[in-house]
C-alpha cells in the first residue's frame, strides 16, 4: 500500500485538476470537429480515448518534471515532500513508471489515423522539453501552453484527418488561457523560485500580474468569440459561453497574488472554465 500511495503522489492522480486541464482542450477540439462530423459514436469513443490519454500522459509528465526538478523541489516548501524530492522513490523506478505510462498511452494513440499518430509522437518533444524551460526563460508557461493544448489539434485531426485555420485559432486561444492560469499557479512559489534561480511569467509580471492575466484572458475570449460568432444568440450554447467568459473575469477579480491559498483556489476554477467552454461548443447545434 505504501508503494501505491507513492505512485499516486508521484503522478498526482489525487489531484485531478492537472489531467483535466490537459483533457478539456482535447474535448474542445473534438466537440468543434463534431459540429462538422455528426458521428456521435465516434465522438464518444474518441472522447473516452482522449480522457484516458490525458490521465496517462499527465501522470508521465509529472514524473519527468519531478525527476528534472527534484533538487529544486527540496528547497521549496510546497514541493519538498514530493516522493523524489524526499527520497521515497528512486529515479530508476520512477523512469520505469514513465515507460509503463507512455506505453499505455501509445496503445491509445495507435487507435487513431496516421496524421493524429504523427502529431501525438511530435508532441513528445514539447512534453519532455518543458521541465527545462524554467531554467532558461521567463516564459515556461508559454511552452506549457504549446504542450498542454496540442490535444486540440490532435482531436480535430482524429475526427477529420485534416488541420485547418479554425482549429489553429482555437489552439492559440487555449495557449493564452494556459498562460493565464499557469501564471496564477506559479504565483504560489514565485518568491522561493526567485531565490533558487527559477524563472516564470509570475516572476516576470509580478508587479502587474492582473494586467497580464487580463491580456491573456482577453485574447482567449476574443478568439473564442470570433470562432463562435455564427452561433451566438438566444440559445444554451451562448449561456455556457457567457459563463465561461465570466469565470475568467471572476478569476482576475478574486486573485490575491501574495496569498498562496487564493492562488491555488483561483487556479482550480479553470476546471469549471474548461467544462463550460466544452459545453458551449458541444451545444452549438441544440
Amino acid at each position: 500500500m505504501q508503494q501505491v500511495k507513492i505512485f499516486i503522489d508521484l503522478t498526482r492522480l489525487n489531484k485531478p485538476i492537472g489531467f483535466m486541464l490537459l483533457f478539456w482542450p482535447c474535448s474542445w477540439g473534438l466537440s468543434y470537429a463534431y459540429n462538422f462530423n455528426q458521428d456521435t459514436k465516434l465522438f464518444i469513443y474518441y472522447l473516452t480515448l482522449f480522457f484516458l490519454g490525458s490521465v496517462l500522459m499527465r501522470s508521465a509528465g509529472c514524473i519527468i518534471n519531478d525527476i528534472v526538478d527534484k533538487d529544486f523541489d527540496k528547497k521549496v516548501e510546497r514541493t519538498k515532500n514530493r516522493p523524489l524530492a524526499s527520497n521515497k522513490i528512486s529515479v530508476y523506478r520512477s523512469l520505469s513508471y514513465v515507460c509503463l505510462l507512455c506505453s499505455l498511452a501509445f496503445l491509445i494513440l495507435i487507435q487513431f489515423n496516421f496524421l493524429t499518430i504523427y502529431l501525438g509522437l511530435g508532441s513528445m518533444i514539447l512534453a519532455f522539453s518543458y521541465p527545462f524551460m524554467k531554467r532558461i526563460t521567463y516564459w515556461p508557461q508559454l511552452f506549457l501552453g504549446l504542450t498542454f493544448n496540442w490535444g486540440i489539434i490532435m482531436a480535430w485531426s482524429a475526427m477529420n484527418n485534416t488541420i485547418n485555420i479554425d482549429i489553429l485559432l482555437l489552439y492559440l486561444s487555449a495557449i493564452f488561457w494556459t498562460l493565464g492560469y499557469d501564471t496564477i499557479y506559479g504565483a504560489q512559489d514565485m518568491f522561493e523560485d526567485e531565490i533558487i534561480g527559477l524563472k516564470s511569467t509570475s516572476i516576470k509580471f509580478k508587479k502587474n500580474i492582473k494586467l497580464f492575466l487580463g491580456f491573456c484572458y482577453l485574447s482567449t475570449s476574443l478568439i473564442i468569440l470570433y470562432l463562435m460568432k455564427s452561433f451566438i444568440g438566444l440559445n444554451i450554447s451562448s449561456i455556457f459561453l457567457i459563463i465561461f467568459l465570466l469565470s475568467l473575469i471572476y478569476q482576475i477579480l478574486m486573485l490575491k497574488q501574495n496569498n498562496e491559498h487564493s492562488c491555488l483556489s483561483v487556479f482550480k476554477l479553470n476546471n469549471f472554465s474548461g467544462l463550460f467552454l466544452f459545453l458551449s461548443i458541444l451545444t452549438v447545434n441544440f
